[in-house]
């Protein structure tokens, strides 16, 4: 692994980005994807705030609060996920019900930003910056349902979408295009963890100033190191444990489907293969929810998978 000048964007969600001191690199970024002014007035508790205890996830996340009061949720994701997409609607209907109390009326619900940094493939598609908003669209007419005058007054907005979770996908892996464009720019560094000299978009003045590894303390940039090392043997952990998953699944189809029908055996087979990877992993460490997320298996069925081999 090539020393690199700057700290990940991951390890600075973790730890430098937190510090009110460093904002101004966060809204730089948010403004820029976002295309407007976007002030953070406070962070807020999130699912990766408090460190994990062995360090088995490759997912990192931070919530942050605006100065309009709006959830932004950010997150890097560096191992693929089956059910990213429904994962990250989950987030976003969780924290509209969290930050709404009960007996308030409606219009108190928050609006809430989804922003996902992904280092792996997901899905298809050409692009690698892809927006998702809710509309209302006319079934015979196609036209689009907008706000009444009174509601555009009362909630402060042009469009229903603008009422509803917005999400922002970014798929940064491999992206290696220089550019004028600051959006670029940004995935270029997110990507990269380097910055050319003529990087100018909002944010990355400061985090040129920031986030560079040469200003770690030693204790700091020791941990920065063992965060590094361990995401590498997470990723490996995972690989390995989907190959031999496969393997062993592959074999048990091929004595099913001879005795049973080659199809059923090869999807009996897949099944099986879904669950061993699941079994290796546990095996490793990995916890439950890290399991979901590259497998597909609900919890659930892990935690019984988990339950059959302590038995």
């Amino acid at each position: 692994m090539r020393d690199r000048t700057f700290i990940s964007f991951d390890w600075a969600l973790k730890r430098l980005l937190r510090d009110k001191a460093n904002f101004d690199v966060l809204e730089g970024f948010l403004s820029t994807l976002l295309n407007t002014q976007v002030t953070i007035s406070d962070l807020l508790e999130s699912e990766s705030n408090k460190e994990h205890k062995d360090g088995k996830q490759n997912r990192v996340d931070l919530l942050a609060k605006n100065s309009k009061g709006e959830m932004l949720l950010i997150e890097v994701q560096g191992e693929t996920e089956f059910a990213f997409f429904q994962r990250i609607l989950f987030g976003a209907s969780r924290l509209v019900t969290e930050y709404i109390d009960s007996g308030q009326n409606y219009e108190n619900v928050k609006k809430v930003y989804s922003i996902n940094i992904v280092y792996f493939d997901l899905g298809q598609g050409k692009d690698y910056v892809y927006h998702g908003k809710t509309e209302f669209r006319g079934i015979h007419y196609n036209d689009v349902l907008r706000l009444s005058p009174f509601q555009q007054q009362k909630f402060g907005f042009d469009e229903v979408y603008q009422l509803y979770p917005e999400y922002y996908i970014l798929k940064v892996n491999d992206f290696d295009r220089w550019s004028r464009t600051p959006l670029d720019q940004w995935l270029y560094f997110l990507a990269n963890s380097e910055l050319p000299d003529d990087a100018d978009a909002p944010g990355l003045l400061a985090a040129r100033q920031k986030m560079r590894v040469a200003q770690m303390s030693k204790e700091e940039h020791a941990a920065y190191r063992r965060y590094l090392d361990d995401r590498v043997i997470l990723q490996d952990q995972i690989l390995t444990a989907r190959g031999e998953g496969r393997a062993e699944g592959r074999a048990e189809g091929r004595a099913e489907g001879r005795a049973e029908g080659r199809a059923e055996g090869r999807a009996e087979g897949r099944a099986e293969g879904i669950q061993e990877t699941a079994r290796k992993m546990l095996e490793m460490g990995f916890d439950a929810g890290t399991i979901a997320q590259a497998t597909g298996l609900d919890t659930e069925l892990i935690n019984q998978l988990k339950q059959n081999q302590n038995d």
